[in-house]
């Protein structure tokens, strides 16, 4: 478990381990779309939540994840649930906002007065969800805005379409161009996210540098296929 909490906002990033769930989501799987068992996960979020002292994962707040650009507003506590979106943002205190990933990019934003929760993988970032989210959370807090990039899959293990990484150059420029440990064309979306989020105007990041395609310690779909999700969890102070 990552812990990159600072005074105005608690960020945490889960890893694979703690749980109770069996092979191939062994074993602290957190999310309920990928054929785990429902009571198994259960006990996972219960665990997590005690372990970093939120609140129960009845009240975190989910979005369905569907690489899109959209971005939801949470503006009361204890709604829960989830939408179609791959953004969070609220002003509200002691809220979980909640990503799940197995290599996209959970993007925690800290500012005064507010936080948000990104899911950022390939689709998501060439649709501007960073900057939309960044966006956002302007309309709910002053200042500066500040970003934490999460464990996700680097480009030495992340080969991709000779095609579609065009498209992503010519979005994004030559940085986000990378090779796998093998030579073939890569896509960094790591590179993609530090490039959006300076587009927005969000200069202070910090990457924990985490590939989860190379480390057994999270779940990774490019490496396993069906597998398990890690959890970002972020909330405002």
């Amino acid at each position: 478990m990552i812990d990159r909490s600072s005074g105005s906002a608690r960020v945490v990033f889960t890893d694979r381990h703690g749980g109770v769930s069996r092979a191939p989501y062994e074993s602290a799987n957190l999310a309920h779309h990928v054929g785990d068992d429902h009571a198994a996960v259960m006990e996972n979020r219960r665990r997590v939540a005690e372990r970093v002292a939120l609140a129960p994962p009845a009240r975190w707040v989910e979005v369905s994840q569907v690489h899109g650009p959209d971005v939801v507003s949470v503006d009361a506590p204890d709604v829960g649930g989830h939408a179609d979106a791959d953004a969070i943002v609220t002003a509200c205190r002691d809220v979980p906002l909640a990503i799940f990933t197995a290599d996209c990019a959970p993007v925690a934003l800290v500012a005064d007065g507010a936080v948000g929760a990104v899911h950022a993988g390939w689709g998501g970032l060439h649709k501007g969800v960073v900057e939309r989210a960044v966006d956002e959370l302007r309309r709910l807090a002053t200042g500066p805005i500040s970003a934490v990039i999460g464990p996700c899959i680097h480009p030495e293990r992340y080969e991709f379409g000779a095609d579609l990484l065009d498209r992503m150059v010519a979005h994004f420029g030559p940085a986000v161009a990378g090779r796998t440990a093998e030579g073939a064309v890569a896509f960094d979306i790591p590179a993609a996210v530090r490039i959006a989020l300076a587009r927005a105007g969000v200069d202070e990041v910090d990457d924990v540098g985490v590939c989860t395609a190379a480390s057994n310690d999270y779940f990774s779909y490019r490496r396993d296929g069906v597998t398990g999700r890690q959890v970002m969890l972020v909330v405002r102070a």
